[in-house]
């Protein structure tokens, strides 16, 4: 009979796949993979009790092992995906953020030039791939379509990047107005008076977004209601917190300037941890040219003297 070599390639590649599969499920086991997600801890206080489906329904799957983390990373592809694919519900919203002047034809007009400047630079592309290697009807499409498809993802990507830089500038531009609105109001004149003031004095996104907000005021649409469109148009927290306030203020007769004095501090600190926030980004940023780049020169000229006078002495 004979006996198994031990060290047979079946035999080691065999126990290796069995030690890593082993070693892979232990570690996906570990508590930091298996923590709860906030829907699991809050759920139990908000749901009333299980329902009788519930307790004797087939048990739902997890996300523990190997197919757990592939199933949640296909979820979050798809949603990642979800959210790229423009339709136009999203981007009526995103051009309401950006501005009155946008519309969804424009955005869709860009998207058409994108793609096709994609499908013409995946063509070029592709064709300088089949000279060099040779032609591959498959590499050929799908060289050609991955550069449409980024011409498509760089249209939603330009449009998000515009709103959010947008979104800056308003609120790069909210302390000062809100400390002028709240200058004005002490100084008595009313919350109409003072946001027409402020209208004219500064200039600006959230300077236009006063005006169309004063506009729809001057045609017949009441001042409060104005006001929350303001919030929903920007969707910013502090811009919505703002209008809220004046609008509180004008139903209630509440006082406003020490409000608006407050609500302009808590801007200010928030762009200087954004700016703290950046700075160790990119103090961490630093670091790769410095280890890549730096480092390495360093290193050779404080070594090269001593290899020079070694070679010299050996």
């Amino acid at each position: 009979m004979e006996h198994l070599n031990p060290f047979n390639p079946a035999a080691v590649i065999g126990t290796g796949l069995v030690l890593g599969l082993s070693l892979a499920f232990f570690v996906l086991n570990l508590p930091v993979f298996r923590r709860p997600t906030l829907d699991d801890r809050v759920g139990p206080y908000l749901r009333d009790r299980p329902r009788v489906a519930e307790l004797y329904g087939p048990p739902v799957p997890t996300d523990a092992g190997i197919r757990g983390v592939a199933r949640s990373a296909v979820r979050r592809l798809g949603r990642w995906l979800s959210s790229r694919l423009t339709v136009d519900a999203s981007v009526t919203a995103r051009l309401a953020r950006l501005g009155r002047n946008e519309t969804v034809e424009r955005f869709r007009a860009l998207q058409l030039l994108l793609v096709a400047a994609g499908l013409v630079v995946g063509s070029g592309l592709a064709t300088v791939v089949a000279v060099g290697r040779g032609f591959n009807p498959v590499a050929f499409i799908l060289i050609v379509a991955i550069c449409g498809l980024g011409g498509h993802f760089a249209n939603d990507w330009l449009l998000t990047r515009r709103v959010q830089q947008r979104e800056a500038r308003i609120l790069a531009e909210f302390p000062t107005i809100a400390e002028l609105l709240a200058l004005s109001i002490t100084a008595g004149e009313g919350t109409v008076d003072a946001l027409e003031r402020s209208c004219r004095s500064t200039t600006g996104e959230l300077s236009e977004e006063l005006r169309l907000t004063l506009a729809e005021a001057r045609t017949g649409t009441p001042l409060v209601e104005a006001l929350d469109n303001l919030g929903k148009r920007t969707s910013i927290p502090s811009i919505v917190q703002f209008v809220d306030g004046i609008a509180v203020a004008i139903s209630r007769g509440t006082p406003l300037a020490e409000v608006l004095r407050a609500q302009a501090a808590d801007v200010r600190d928030e762009g200087r941890r954004h700016l703290m926030e950046l700075s160790g980004k990119k103090e961490v940023g630093m670091l790769v040219p410095v280890v890549l780049f730096v480092l390495p020169i360093t290193v050779l000229f404080a070594v090269f003297p001593s290899l020079a006078v070694l070679e010299l002495t050996g």
